[in-house]
């Protein structure tokens, strides 16, 4: 196989779309970040980089606290207005047709279109160069009830999540395996149709 060097580079593809909403729940605000990822399981901590330009920057700075959340393939074009359109001259909320939700545990809103709501409060911000990094603990989530189960489990593979690669944004695609399968022992009536 042949390999071409592209050099260093932000090539980590497909990230998760998000919407960031800062605020409280009379003026608040929203912005697309795709720099996000979990960084720790316990305590349950996210990262979102942000650069300091932003309208959102200072807000997030300020208050201490954001929520995440999640985007479905069918808010694709919100998702990108959220991302070109400034919060100091649009309220992006109207713009959008969201619904600001109260959160749980923090003072910033909840998108009620949002099939998962991440509640964050800010633990450290580490300057990064273009970006800030901004270290949060997750303290809250809530789902779109839609997509629980009768058994309380989460089945977001249901609501067409949104991807972001390159510039570009894509429906993520269909179930391919759960965690482990590869080395699961398979049932002796997978063994059977293999006959």
């Amino acid at each position: 196989m042949s390999r071409t060097t592209l050099g260093g580079g932000t090539l980590l593809s497909p990230l998760p779309a998000v919407l960031v909403a800062c605020g409280d729940m009379e003026k608040s605000n929203v912005l697309t970040v795709a720099w996000t990822g979990i960084a720790c399981t316990k305590p349950p901590v996210l990262s979102i980089s942000v650069r300091p330009e932003r309208y959102s920057y200072e807000i997030i700075k300020e208050a201490g606290e954001f929520t995440v959340n999640l985007v479905t393939s069918k808010m694709a074009r919100e998702v990108d207005l959220c991302g070109v359109k400034s919060g100091r001259d649009t309220d992006k909320f109207a713009l959008c047709g969201f619904h600001r939700v109260k959160s749980q545990k923090i003072g910033c809103p909840t998108i009620d279109e949002s099939p998962l709501t991440l509640e964050c409060r800010v633990r450290e911000i580490i300057p990064l160069g273009s970006h800030d990094m901004f270290l949060a603990d997750i303290v809250a989530a809530s789902a779109d009830s839609r997509y629980m189960d009768s058994k309380g489990k989460l089945n977001l593979q249901q609501a067409g999540l949104l991807a972001y690669s390159h510039g570009e944004y894509f429906s993520l695609g269909r179930k391919l395996g759960d965690f482990g399968f590869s080395v699961r022992k398979k049932h002796s009536r997978d063994s059977e149709r293999r006959k």
